[in-house]
C-alpha cells in the first residue's frame, strides 16, 4: 500500500500535468446552474425536460472501468451519481476523469439527467472541468478516522464522512433557533454585550486574562453571558433582553465542561425566581419537541421525560438525606470529614467550596427532571435572600444528574450586594480562583435602582445531554494541542 507521501506524489504529478494542458487546477469560479438538492427534488421534471445542467461538487466515491465510470458527486447539499459512460459521453471526457481526477476532487460535470437500468437517478457526464484538486486522500469512507485526537483536529474530514455529526450540527443549529424564537415571542429584546472585560461577573469560574495594550490594561474574557450588563439594561428601563453567545472559562475539561462554548442568558424585570421556573420548563419542553421530537431521553445513565412534573428539590434537605451533614449548621472541619469519608475529592479548603462538593456527589442520584432550589446563601452571591436569611432565590435545572442552566431573583440590594462581593473577594485573597471579582460600578448602578428582575442562563450542555454527547462532541472544532513536531 502506497505512503500518504506517495500518494501526495502521485496527486502532485497529476496537477502538474493538468496545468500543462492549460487547465487551471483551482479556478476562481464555477459554472454550475443548481444545487445537487434542487435537481434530486425536481428530478422528473428536469428529466422531462432534457434540461442540460451543470453540477459541481467533491468527489467522494468513484468506480468502474473500460467504457465506464460511476461518480458520487457531494456538494454539501445532496449526492448524485453521475455516469460517463461510452458512446454517449465524448471518449475525451471519460480520458479526462480517468487521468487528472481523484477522489476527494472538487469538479463540475455538464450533462443530461436520466434514470440508470437500475432505478438510479444520475447525471450523464458530456463534460468535466477540475474545480479543486486534493492533494491527500480522503478517509476510508466506511471507518472514518477513529483516531479520537485526529478527528477534533481534522475536524472537517470528520463531518465529511460521518453524516451523523453534520446532522448533529444541523440539529445544533435549529436548537439555537427555536431558544431565539421562543425569548422573542416571549418579547424579550436581543442583545450584544462586552466580551472583554475589566471585571469578571456573572458565574464563579476562572476567567482567561489578557492585556489591552492601547490601554494598557489587563483584562479578562467573559465568564458569562454579560450576567452584569443585561441588569443594567434593566435599570435602563429595558423589560426583557436575551443573549446567545460566546462565554470562555479557564478551568478543566470533562464531559460535560470545554473551556469556549455558548451560552445563553436571559433577564425580566418584574419577575421572580417563580415565574422564572415557568417559564424555563416551557422553554426547554419546547426545545425537546421541537429538536429531537420528543420529551423522553437517556443520558448519562439516567432516562427523565420532560413532560413530566418537575419535582422541586431542597438543596439542604436533599444533602442531609444523602449525606447526613446538615449545611446550614455543619463547621468546616465536619464538611471536610465528611467528604473525606465519602473518598469526595474537593479543591480549596473553605465552606462554599465544600458545600458545593457535597451537593456534587449528591445530584449523581437524581434523574429529574427537577428543580434545585433553596441554594445557601454563601453559594450565592448574587441572588436575593429568602425569608429564612439563610438560604437564596435560586433554581436550577436538574437533568440525568447534573445541573443545566441557573437563575435567580436578581439581588438589587445594593447595601447587600457589596457586603456580597466583600465576601467573595475574602475567598479570592484566600486562594479561590472561581470566586467572583468584585465590581463597584455594578452596585452604584444599583444604587440607582434596578427593578425586581429573574435571570436564568443556560448552554450548550443542555444540547449535548439531550442528544447524549459529551460536550466537546458537539462543538465543530474543540480546541486542541498542536501537532507535536
Amino acid at each position: 500500500m502506497a505512503s500518504l507521501s506517495e500518494l501526495r506524489d502521485e496527486r502532485l504529478k497529476k496537477l502538474e500535468a493538468l496545468q500543462a494542458l492549460g487547465k487551471v487546477g483551482y479556478p476562481a469560479v464555477s459554472r454550475k446552474t443548481h444545487d445537487i438538492s434542487d435537481v434530486v427534488r425536481a428530478f422528473t421534471a428536469l428529466q422531462d425536460a432534457g434540461a442540460q445542467i451543470i453540477l459541481a461538487g467533491r468527489v467522494i466515491a468513484s468506480r468502474g472501468q473500460g467504457a465506464l465510470a460511476f461518480i458520487d458527486l457531494y456538494d454539501g447539499t445532496a449526492k448524485l451519481q453521475a455516469v460517463i459512460k461510452l458512446p454517449e459521453s465524448p471518449e475525451g471526457v471519460l480520458q479526462f476523469y480517468k487521468d487528472y481526477v481523484d477522489t476527494g476532487d472538487f469538479i463540475e460535470v455538464t450533462g443530461t439527467l436520466f434514470t440508470t437500468k437500475a432505478g438510479q437517478e444520475s447525471i450523464l457526464v458530456t463534460g468535466v472541468e477540475m474545480l479543486s484538486k486534493a492533494l491527500l486522500p480522503l478517509p476510508d469512507k466506511y471507518h472514518g478516522i477513529q483516531d479520537e485526537e485526529l478527528r477534533m483536529r481534522e475536524r472537517y474530514l470528520d463531518i465529511l464522512t460521518n453524516p451523523e455529526l453534520r446532522e448533529l450540527f444541523e440539529k445544533k443549529a435549529k436548537f439555537w433557533d427555536v431558544v431565539r424564537t421562543f425569548l422573542k415571542d416571549k418579547k424579550f429584546l436581543e442583545v450584544e454585550t462586552p466580551t472583554i472585560e475589566v471585571t469578571t461577573g456573572g458565574a464563579e469560574a476562572r476567567p482567561f486574562a489578557t492585556h489591552h495594550h492601547d490601554f494598557d490594561l489587563d483584562v479578562f474574557m467573559r465568564i458569562s453571558v454579560g450576567e452584569l450588563w443585561q441588569k443594567r439594561l434593566m435599570a435602563a428601563g429595558f423589560p426583557r433582553t436575551f443573549e446567545i453567545g460566546r462565554v470562555y472559562r479557564n478551568e478543566g475539561s470533562s464531559p460535560e465542561h470545554v473551556q469556549e462554548f455558548t451560552n445563553c442568558e436571559f433577564y425580566m424585570a418584574y419577575s421572580d425566581y417563580e415565574d422564572g421556573m415557568k417559564l424555563v420548563e416551557e422553554l426547554y419542553k419546547k426545545i425537546a419537541e421541537e429538536v429531537f421530537g420528543t420529551t423522553t431521553f437517556t443520558t448519562r445513565g439516567h432516562t427523565f421525560n420532560l413532560a413530566d412534573e418537575w419535582k422541586r428539590i431542597d438543596y439542604r434537605d436533599e444533602v442531609l438525606r444523602q449525606t447526613g451533614v446538615d449545611i446550614t449548621t455543619a463547621s468546616l472541619e465536619e464538611l471536610v470529614a465528611k467528604a473525606e469519608d465519602l473518598k469526595i475529592k474537593y479543591d480549596g479548603v473553605n465552606q462554599e467550596r465544600l458545600i458545593d462538593t457535597l451537593w456534587k456527589y449528591c445530584r449523581k442520584n437524581i434523574a429529574g427532571p427537577a428543580f434545585l432550589i433553596n441554594h445557601p446563601l454563601l453559594v450565592a452571591p448574587l441572588a436575593k435572600k429568602n425569608a429564612d436569611g439563610v438560604t437564596a432565590q435560586i433554581f436550577q435545572p436538574i437533568l440525568a444528574g447534573s445541573e443545566i442552566g441557573k437563575g435567580y431573583s436578581e439581588l438589587n440590594d445594593p447595601i447587600d450586594q457589596r457586603a456580597r462581593f466583600e465576601k467573595q473577594q475574602e475567598l479570592l485573597a484566600g486562594g479561590d480562583e472561581e470566586a467572583m471579582m468584585s465590581d463597584d460600578s455594578f452596585v452604584e448602578m444599583l444604587e440607582h435602582g434596578m427593578p425586581p428582575t429573574c435571570g436564568f442562563g443556560f448552554g450548550e450542555r443542555l444540547f449535548a445531554f439531550l442528544a447524549d454527547k459529551p460536550i466537546r462532541e458537539v462543538h465543530m472544532f474543540p480546541l486542541v494541542k498542536p501537532k507535536a513536531e
